[in-house]
């Protein structure tokens, strides 16, 4: 029977510094505490610093090293920037896009985006690009971006990416999702410039956080208030495909990470596969263009491919 990976087996991370996106709360807050217990300087990036100020002191108290606290809004473009810009001239070797909103009536971001877009792709697409020069410095960078396995009821219209034709909740949440396959893209743009940094995705399967409840209204999260208690795994299960593609030795760039269970739903950390169109080179070229156009953030990567 083999041996099933835990938080317990995440290498040495002492010396490395590490950036997690909605560390506040949630997934976000399991990968930051296992990642600070196993010796790494995280920093918290999240928008609301009290809270973040908050989970700083638990994880310092639950025997992690103390998380710096930053502020970042990654439905300004502006936030993101200035975020970036206060890590100037520092080295970086792990960034987790984990931040996330679900399933919101339509909003828009500050800068006009569809919310969900804006704040899961689009924000996470402007920071990493921001950040790159940053992990560049690293011998061994990695880029983990969350996905999800609702990515699946996908559908990615590069020309109308923020669903301006026809809007649903859970439509614009799995386009999103879709979209965070720009790893993928980011991965193969790193491996033609010749860089060390490689990029991954994940997803926690069916994990019971306040995602479910902060987001969705009405009928819809009446029934995740259900399914939470009944069908999700905690989050300290959920978090461990993101721990095991930021640390574990071996991985792979471009890999996507999920619980081993029945469907990916709930588990142990293994390999996965996401829907086709993830892995279609023309669909992330496009992808990439049309992210590029609307952030108006363009990756430093000498010689990657157009």
């Amino acid at each position: 029977m083999s041996v099933k990976w835990t938080a317990d087996t995440i290498p040495d991370q002492a010396g490395r510094t590490a950036i997690v996106t909605g560390a506040n709360s949630g997934l976000g807050y399991v990968t930051a505490l296992e990642l600070a217990r196993h010796g790494a300087q995280v920093v918290v990036a999240c928008r609301n610093v009290a809270k973040g100020e908050a989970a700083a002191l638990e994880i310092a108290a639950a025997g992690g090293t103390k998380p710096e606290v930053r502020e970042l809004d990654l439905g300004s473009l502006a936030s993101v920037r200035g975020f970036a810009d206060e890590l100037s001239g520092r080295q970086v070797d792990l960034l987790v896009n984990n931040a996330g909103v679900m399933m919101t009536p339509r909003q828009t971001t500050s800068d006009g985006f569809e919310l969900q877009l804006g704040t899961n792709h689009l924000g996470h697409f402007a920071l990493t690009g921001r950040l790159l020069d940053a992990l560049q410095r690293s011998d061994s960078a990695r880029v983990v971006t969350l996905s999800s396995n609702e990515h699946k009821g996908g559908t990615l219209d590069p020309d109308d990416l923020q669903m301006g034709r026809d809007y649903s909740p859970r439509g614009a949440y799995r386009r999103s999702k879709l979209a965070n396959a720009f790893a993928i893209e980011l991965d193969r743009r790193l491996r033609s410039a010749g860089a060390k940094t490689i990029s991954v995705f994940a997803h926690p399967g069916y994990s019971a956080t306040n995602l479910q409840s902060s987001g969705p209204t009405g009928a819809a999260k009446a029934l995740m208030a259900i399914t939470n208690k009944i069908v999700a795994q905690s989050a300290e299960r959920g978090a461990l495909p993101t721990l095991y593609a930021a640390t574990a030795p071996g991985v792979e760039g471009g890999a996507y990470y999920g619980p081993d269970g029945r469907a990916e739903m709930r588990g142990f950390p293994k390999q996965v596969k996401a829907i086709p169109e993830a892995y279609d080179p023309g669909i992330g070229m496009r992808l990439w263009a049309a992210s590029e156009a609307l952030t108006g953030v363009h990756y430093p990567l000498e010689g990657a491919l157009a």
